[in-house]
C-alpha cells in the first residue's frame, strides 16, 4: 500500500534496508564492545573497584539516594501535571488577557534551561533573603520547566478533541471551567498519555541535575562514592550502577504507562460494546413498538 507521503518499498529497497539495519547493529555492537574492552583494560571491572557494593552502610545510603530521587520525581511530576493543566486551560481561555499571561509564563519557562532555574532558586533566592533547600530548588525547577512542556501537550490534546464534546457539555448548562476540567482535560490526558509519559521519563532523568545544587539524589551519591580513595576511587563502576538504576526506573515507568494504556483501551472497548448493545435494544424496542402499533391499527 502507498500514500501521498510514503511509498511502500519494493523488494530491492527492502533488501537494502535490511543491509543498512544489519550494518547499523554491527557498528553499535562494535562501539559497545570497544567501550567494554577499554573499561576492562583500565581495570574498571576489577574486584576492588566493586567491593563498595558489599558494605551494608553503602547499600543503605544507596537506597536512601534512590528514595530521594523518587521523592523529587514524585513531587515534580504531581506539581508539573497540575501546573500544566492550569496553564493549558488558561491558554485556551476566552479572555485575551488571561491567554496572554499564560502564554508568556509557559513560553518563558520553556525557554530557560532547567539547570539555570535550579541555580536561580538555590543560589539566587538567598540573596533576597529567601532561604531555600536543595529539594525545594529541584522540585520547583522541575515543576516550572516540565509543567510548561506539559501545558503544551494538554493544549494540543484538548484541541484535537471533536468540538461536539464541548458543545454537548455547554448544552447541558456547564460553565467553561467545568467543561475544561470535567470533560475535555480528562479525555486529553488519555489521548496524550504516551507524550505525557515520555515527558515524565524526561523529568525522572532531570532529577540527576539536582547533584549540582547538592541535592543528595542518586547521581550525587554515585559521585561521592566514586571519589573515595578507600574503595579505589570507583567513579566508573559507581556511574554504571547509577545508570543501571535509572534505566530500571525508566523501564518501570514505561511499563506502568503501557499497563494504563491497555486498561484504557479495554475500558473504551467495553464502553463501545455497551453503547452498541444499548442502541440495538432501543432499535429493537422501537421496531417492536412499531409492529405492535401497526397490528393494533389493523
Amino acid at each position: 500500500m502507498s500514500s501521498v507521503l510514503f511509498d511502500a518499498p519494493g523488494p530491492k529497497s527492502r533488501i537494502r534496508h535490511r543491509i543498512y539495519a544489519v550494518a547499523g547493529i554491527v557498528v553499535v555492537l562494535a562501539l559497545i564492545a570497544f567501550v567494554v574492552y577499554r573499561f576492562a583494560d583500565s581495570g574498571q571491572f576489577a574486584g576492588r573497584k566493586w567491593e563498595w557494593l558489599q558494605y551494608a552502610q553503602v547499600q543503605r545510603d544507596l537506597g536512601a539516594a534512590v528514595v530521594a530521587t523518587l521523592e523529587a520525581f514524585a513531587l515534580g511530576a504531581v506539581f508539573a501535571m497540575v501546573f500544566g493543566a492550569i496553564f493549558a486551560a488558561g491558554r485556551l481561555s476566552d479572555r485575551a488577557w488571561l491567554r496572554g499571561i499564560c502564554t508568556f509564563v509557559v513560553e518563558f519557562f520553556r525557554a530557560i534551561p532547567l539547570l539555570i532555574l535550579m541555580f536561580v532558586f538555590y543560589y539566587g533566592l538567598p540573596t533576597f533573603g529567601v532561604q531555600t533547600s536543595p529539594l525545594f530548588a529541584v522540585v520547583l525547577g522541575l515543576t516550572l520547566y516540565n509543567g510548561s512542556v506539559l501545558a503544551e501537550v494538554f493544549r494540543a490534546g484538548v484541541l484535537s478533541l471533536p468540538k461536539g464534546q464541548s458543545e454537548a457539555a455547554y448544552a447541558l448548562g456547564m460553565r467553561k471551567t467545568q467543561v475544561m476540567f470535567t470533560v475535555l482535560l480528562p479525555q486529553a490526558i488519555r489521548a496524550m498519555l504516551p507524550s505525557i509519559i515520555s515527558q515524565l521519563v524526561v523529568l525522572l532523568k532531570d532529577t540527576a541535575l539536582g547533584f549540582l545544587v547538592t541535592y543528595p539524589e542518586l547521581l550525587y551519591y554515585a559521585r561521592y562514592i566514586g571519589t573515595q580513595g578507600a574503595f579505589g576511587r570507583p567513579i566508573v563502576p559507581s556511574t554504571l550502577v547509577a545508570a543501571a538504576i535509572y534505566i530500571v526506573l525508566c523501564l518501570l515507568l514505561t511499563a506502568l504507562a503501557t499497563y494504563l494504556e491497555k486498561r484504557n483501551r479495554r475500558n473504551k472497548k467495553h464502553i463501545e460494546t455497551t453503547d452498541n448493545r444499548a442502541e440495538q435494544i432501543v432499535q429493537g424496542a422501537a421496531a417492536g413498538g412499531g409492529a405492535v402499533g401497526g397490528a393494533a391499527g389493523t
